[in-house]
């Protein structure tokens, strides 16, 4: 099942922690520095907490978790045959994990990720964490975002 994923910026990860977790009854799936992510199964959210990423309060990008590499290449194809252009990234590094992904730039400047996790990293790859961030959508760089 695929979930919606919203990532926030956050001024105090320990604070919007801890206010998720009461929200939505439920703990985090990964916990480093500056980032936290939930998968939430009710409703089917993955909520991803970024410490200074930007504003405090606003939206860091959007994006739809997949399940596998296969539905991410089949969003890609449904896209593309709707006209829009995606910015691929294959086996990336990205927010403590290796990723199959591409992005798609909405309207309004808004950012849309579709992507899977292929694997989990250490707490010791953290500096690749922003790698996945810097790149260019069809029409914008997508420098500070982050998954």
């Amino acid at each position: 099942m695929s979930r919606v994923q919203l990532a926030l910026n956050v001024s105090n990860l320990g604070e919007a922690i801890d206010f998720y977790s009461r929200f939505f009854d439920a703990s985090p799936a990964k916990v480093r520095p500056g980032y936290a992510n939930f998968a939430i199964d009710d409703p089917p959210l993955k909520l991803v907490l970024i410490e200074g990423g930007g504003e405090p309060g606003s939206i860091n990008h959007l994006g739809v978790e997949a399940l596998s590499s296969a539905e991410v290449a089949e969003a890609k194809r449904r896209l593309g045959v709707a006209g829009l252009a995606s910015d691929d990234l294959e086996r990336t590094t990205c927010c403590y994990a290796v990723q199959d992904k591409f992005w798609v730039q909405g309207p309004d400047t808004s950012r849309w990720e579709h992507y899977t996790v292929l694997e989990d990293v250490s707490d010791e790859v953290s500096d690749e964490r922003d790698q996945c961030c810097v790149g260019t959508t069809a029409t914008q760089p997508v420098a500070g975002a982050c998954c």
